[in-house]
């Protein structure tokens, strides 16, 4: 039996070392205080000098400290330069997104703009030609001054909203 109670004394040792996780912070007057408990809201997260390790999210205070006003609140544990890098990168995507819609809004009214000129041409009667695959000059007859009509029509449908 002698041997058993060195592992019994070793194993409740080892559980009150595990036990004895501690806080520790300055309070307002500068002082260390030492605890078992997270430190109340009003202390900065600055003060908090030491938490309790190996906890995960236990370790993390259970109150949150008070925010600025009009900031966002952080969880617990966040770094604030990581969030600054999150929300200019955030920023940075939707000023690109807002820039290529701009672009794509130009192109559409740039498309609208050439489909109603060339439809204005088409519906004015004049003799029109194209060129064919040879590269020759041929003139539209009147199906074919339908079919670019009804191809005119179909881009300023889609174009000119």
């Amino acid at each position: 039996m002698k041997p058993i109670r060195p592992l019994i004394c070793m194993a409740l040792c080892l559980y009150a070392l595990a036990a004895s996780a501690q806080w520790q912070w300055m309070d307002k007057d500068g002082r260390k205080v030492f605890s078992d408990r997270p430190p109340p809201s009003d202390i900065p997260e600055k003060s908090i000098l030491k938490r309790p390790g190996g906890r995960g999210s236990a370790a993390t205070p259970a109150v949150a400290p008070a925010a600025a006003p009009g900031a966002a609140a952080a969880p617990a544990g966040v770094d604030k330069s990581l969030q600054e890098r999150k929300k200019q990168t955030e920023d940075a995507e939707a000023a690109k997104r807002k820039a290529d819609e701009e672009r794509n809004a130009r192109a559409m009214a740039d498309t609208c703009s050439r489909a109603q000129q060339a439809k204005t041409g088409l519906d004015s009667g004049a003799r029109m030609a194209r060129t064919n695959e040879k590269g020759e000059r041929e003139f539209m007859d009147e199906a074919a001054r339908a079919a670019e009509g009804e191809r005119l029509q179909g881009i300023i449908n889609e174009n000119c909203k």
